[in-house]
């Protein structure tokens, strides 16, 4: 039987949620036609435009590890560098993805607006039980998202919003003769350059935006129940024809069902945009206490005693080349930018809480509410991966708030 939970170490957390089932389908023009019974209405480069300067940049990096890796925050990372060509999805390799496991990330600025894409995926595991590769959908997912970015109209009167980025990646991806079945989740944004931040999530990854050492806002996960996230999803004829033969239903939700939601952006803000590797590991509050601290000890934020958090002059410098950090084992320096350190840290904490088995997390918290004779504790190992983006206010935009 499939299971569309992600997690299957225990029967009994291996749980079967029998909603609307996507009906199996040939390849076909229109992925929409897959219906629900119930539907909801770096090296440092910035987001820049080549052609001229935004009121709002994000500096942006990555970081990422599948669970039965080793972390090396040193390769395990991504610079985000908006000159650098999107290539076509169909001419990558699978031995060019970053080693993230099942999950796969996307950065790229839309064509030459100011705007830049970006979002994290997180393919469903049960779909290797019918011998399919989960992070064939989640990474062909994101690999289409970044080139539809990419490639979108300049001249275009509608402005490409993140709920239509994911439908165009999940057309694409069903179009992909190379991608017969599979799923994932998906949360995805559009930040302009007028500072506003467009969000769709879909499903159990999700996003924090952090103010001034705050949680200033965050998603809330899709679920259809325990371990059950909504999800993304391409169920070929062999897998439907089994499930009918042998009971059990295939979720398939759609972009329409994704979360939107809209945000206003400030100089200084860090957007964490996490798979539920780290979201099961980490609690909002450890999330902001080990961002708080890069931004603390890089000189991002003044955070003096008793005095008002503030953006400090340097952040722009900070997020535009490469500054050398004390390295965990006070021996070595590396060279680092502020938002591939506040990644590579989330990553590296996220890593140890999920092996850790004395300290319970989300993920741990919500077994015992759901099975409270389950004996579980510690963190969830699972593959990790965290985009960050810094943003960054043009000095004119900083000046006339004053």
């Amino acid at each position: 039987m499939f299971l569309p939970s992600r997690f299957s170490a225990s029967p009994l957390l291996r749980t079967l949620y029998h909603a609307s089932s996507c009906a199996s389908r040939p390849r076909q023009a229109s992925p929409t036609l897959c219906y629900k019974s119930v539907s909801q209405a770096l090296r440092s480069y910035s987001s820049a435009p080549l052609s001229s300067s935004p009121k709002f940049s994000y500096h942006i990096a990555a970081s990422f590890i599948a669970k039965d890796r080793p972390y090396d925050p040193s390769t395990h990372v991504f610079h985000f560098n908006p000159y650098n060509r999107i290539q076509p999805p169909r001419h990558r390799r699978k031995s060019s993805r970053p080693e993230s496991g099942h999950d796969a990330f996307f950065v790229s600025r839309v064509n030459e607006s100011g705007s830049v894409a970006f979002g994290v995926a997180d393919g469903v595991g049960g779909w290797v039980d019918s011998g399919v590769d989960p992070a064939d959908f989640s990474h062909g997912l994101c690999d289409y998202m970044a080139a539809v970015a990419y490639e979108y109209p300049s001249g275009n009167d509608a402005p490409l919003t993140a709920r239509k980025l994911m439908q165009k990646g999940y057309e694409a991806v069903c179009e992909d003769p190379n991608v017969p079945a599979g799923g994932s989740t998906a949360c995805v944004a559009i930040a302009r350059p007028e500072g506003v931040l467009d969000v769709a999530n879909l499903g159990d990854s999700g996003f924090l935006q952090l103010r001034l050492n705050a949680v200033h806002t965050y998603s809330e996960p899709q679920t259809h129940a325990f371990n059950t996230p909504f999800q993304l999803s391409v169920v070929p004829p062999s897998v439907a024809a089994r499930m009918a033969a042998f009971g059990g239903s295939q979720l398939c939700d759609l972009p329409r069902d994704a979360d939107v939601t809209h945000h206003r952006l400030r100089h200084g803000d860090v957007l964490v945009f996490a798979t539920d590797g780290v979201l099961d590991n980490l609690f909002n509050q450890d999330i902001l206490r080990i961002a708080s601290r890069v931004m603390a000890t890089s000189g991002a934020w003044n955070m003096a005693a008793n005095e008002a958090v503030t953006v400090a002059d340097s952040l722009d410098s900070l997020t535009g080349s490469p500054y050398e950090h004390n390295a965990a084992d006070g021996k070595t320096k590396k060279a680092v930018t502020l938002q591939s350190l506040l990644a590579t840290e989330l990553v590296l904490a996220a890593k140890q809480a999920s092996v850790n088995t004395k300290r319970d997390g989300p993920f741990a918290k919500e077994v015992k509410k759901y099975y409270p004779h389950e004996n579980w504790h510690g963190g969830k190992v699972d593959d990790i991966c965290v985009v960050i983006a810094v943003v960054s206010e043009d000095a004119a935009g900083i000046k006339s708030k004053l």
